[in-house]
């Protein structure tokens, strides 16, 4: 495929960082305080990508759950739990970001996770400087698959669909991505299963971070 793709916008959780031990043990204290019906790691792990206040209506269906108080819920245990569940860059992240950026790749976060937590662990891990933008969560009003995160982030950098490239873990990335007209590379060592993310066809399909740096050759 002869591509000339020159800004990338990532996914964060299961794409940049590994943080499903994090997300399961938030999101099974917050199950409990709220009272809702158990969902187990495999469960909770096919939501993240999702909007924490879409949540509920995906993992119980059948019930009125209240998103905005899930979501308040949830938060409040993740800032009791992030310090004691690590995250991490998944392999090979941080100096593959170093290496797209001395090469003048421009790049972005897409993502599902609150805009503030985003920022704030993007720079602990020392890779905030290489975006140009952040779109959380709370900054769209329709979260993915819906494409209002990428065409934000190409309408406020002035990047052309055509040189511009979504890379991430969950099934909702790719159909965001297509959605939005650019082109898509999926991973598969994050929380998506790579069945899924071949069926919906990506462009690239990549097995490590750092093959990034093959398919941009």
């Amino acid at each position: 495929m002869n591509l000339k793709i020159e800004n990338l916008i990532f996914d964060f959780d299961g794409t940049l960082a590994d943080t499903s031990a994090l997300v399961v043990a938030t999101m099974q204290k917050t199950i409990e305080e709220y009272g809702l019906p158990f969902r187990n790691a495999e469960e909770i792990k096919s939501t993240i990508g999702l909007r924490l206040d879409d949540i509920p209506k995906t993992l119980w269906p059948d019930k009125e759950v209240s998103g905005e108080k899930f979501a308040e819920l949830y938060r409040k245990n993740f800032r009791i739990f992030k310090d004691k569940v690590p995250i991490t860059l998944f392999p090979g992240v941080k100096d593959t970001l170093a290496i797209l950026h001395e090469k003048g790749y421009r790049m972005a976060v897409a993502t599902s996770r609150h805009h503030k937590s985003v920022v704030e662990l993007s720079e602990s891990f020392g890779i905030l400087d290489y975006f140009s933008s952040i779109v959380g969560g709370d900054d769209v009003e329709q979260g993915k698959p819906n494409p209002e995160s990428i065409l934000a982030i190409l309408k406020d950098n002035n990047w052309e669909k055509e040189s511009s490239m979504m890379i991430g873990d969950m099934a909702v990335d790719i159909l965001m991505g297509q959605a939005a007209g650019v082109h898509t590379c999926g991973v598969t060592y994050g929380n998506g299963k790579e069945s899924v993310l071949k069926n919906l066809h990506p462009d690239f399909l990549i097995p490590e971070f750092h093959d990034l740096l093959k398919i941009l050759k």
